[in-house]
């Protein structure tokens, strides 16, 4: 079998044939509370999460004080702008140091989405295991600039984004850059028949890289089966709560589901194989019950030349198969038989 494209992150191999590399987002989940942001760290880990995602900005430079809310942020919200709103939910730099120490300790990789120069400068910094590029930013070139030149793994968001848009980042970050390519429909939550999740196999023919899923739908339905169709990686929204305040809350999934969510893929994961078709150990008795041996279809006498009239196949396997009949007709008996009687290679000459 030809080889999947792969790479390798945080010491992990990335591709379709390798276990899921989950991402609990916890994004802005933690409400701008450092300390609901180590609570989320710890409660990521105990549901079989491999990593845990923050987003890192500086509101000034990220946005204008007049830019207005999307209307999904207005439902979770209220009505208001983008920069009250975000300022709201900013964490200090500093903050990003102790939540990535704090993830060293528990084991679970850190990362964080950077938004504008200065906090991309600070990730970095980090040395967290990739980092992670929001939907927005896909068309930023300087900023993609910037983040090739730190020379970490990128894991590519999609959102909103053409096959044309991917092809131009993909140039930008180079041949001989380590991408992971992430199908993604940016609305919260976003609707299962948006997901168009067939993409999956053609951006990794396409790119040469593995793919995966930023998934902002409810449940675990299109995740399972993004799995199916080559996900190496899952990015999946996380709260403690779905009821708390906050933009993304409600799109989001709580730690009892989400380790359910987990679960479930790793029981895909053994299901899907390898990919060779060969019969396995649990079919063995089963096989000997449902396969047909020949046998005789009437009794003959010694010296009669055998013709596909003479025989029968009938259960159980074991014997000469019935796709080697063609090995015996028109031979010559060795010895009588009798009807029903198991052909044997040395009923003939």
């Amino acid at each position: 079998m030809q080889a999947l494209p792969h790479l390798e992150i945080g010491g992990r191999r990335i591709a379709a044939d390798a276990p899921t590399y989950v991402i609990a987002e916890i994004g802005v989940n933690h409400n701008g509370d450092a300390a609901l942001a180590h609570k989320m760290i710890d409660a990521a880990k105990a549901t079989g999460a491999d990593a845990v995602k923050f987003q890192t900005f500086r509101t000034e430079d990220l946005v204008l004080k007049s830019a207005a809310k999307a209307d999904y942020q207005n439902r979770t919200t209220g009505l208001g702008n983008q920069f009250d709103m975000l300022q709201n939910l900013e964490l200090p730099f500093g903050v990003f140091s102790e939540l990535r120490d704090h993830c060293r300790e528990v084991g679970i990789d850190f990362m964080s989405t950077a938004f504008d120069p200065h906090s991309l400068e600070h990730v970095a910094s980090l040395s967290p295991v990739c980092l992670k590029w929001p939907s927005g930013e896909l068309t930023n070139w300087p900023l993609l600039r910037r983040a090739k030149a730190t020379g970490l793994p990128i894991m590519l968001s999609t959102g909103m984004g053409s096959l044309h848009e991917i092809a131009a980042a993909m140039d930008l970050l180079g041949s001989d850059a380590k991408v992971v390519i992430l199908q993604c429909v940016s609305n919260y939550p976003a609707r299962i028949e948006d997901q168009n999740l067939r993409v999956l196999p053609v951006m990794q023919a396409a790119f040469g890289c593995p793919v995966g899923f930023s998934d902002h739908t409810i449940g675990p339905y299109a995740a399972l089966a993004a799995r199916a169709l080559g996900m190496a990686v899952l990015e999946k929204h996380f709260t403690l709560d779905n009821t708390m305040e906050g933009p993304d809350h409600s799109a989001s999934i709580e730690p009892a589901e989400f380790t359910q969510m987990v679960g479930l893929l790793r029981q895909i994961e053994e299901g899907l194989g390898d990919g060779v078709k060969r019969p396995r150990p649990s079919e063995e008795n089963v096989r000997s019950v449902a396969r047909k041996s020949l046998v005789y279809r009437r009794d003959l006498p010694a010296g009669h030349v055998l013709s596909e009239d003479d025989l029968i196949g009938k259960r159980p396997g074991g014997g000469v198969g019935l796709d080697r009949i063609d090995l015996y007709t028109g031979r010559m008996l060795a010895q009588a038989v009798t009807t029903d009687q198991m052909l044997e290679p040395d009923h003939v000459r």
